[in-house]
């Protein structure tokens, strides 16, 4: 059963929000899905260059009043 982990990297700088998701994936099972929750814009840019290098699933962003929402499914 796969399950939702929620990444609170408000207020983190470059790397910062970056470095936590790769924390958390390596702890995550295949098949979990990882919300980072990230105030640096550049964060929208990063994590999906990263997910695509390492070979993960990027399901999305969004950015709500000022903090985006990334989504990524570990696949291996």
């Amino acid at each position: 059963m796969s399950e939702k982990k929620v990444i609170d990297a408000r207020g983190s700088f470059c790397p910062g929000p970056l470095m936590e998701l790769i924390g958390w994936i390596k702890l995550a099972q295949i098949g979990d899905e990882l919300e980072l929750l990230s105030t640096d814009k550049g964060s929208a840019a990063d994590v999906p260059e990263w997910v695509k290098k390492v070979g993960h699933e990027y399901l999305g962003a969004r950015e709500e009043a000022g903090v985006w929402h990334i989504a990524v499914k570990k696949t291996k």
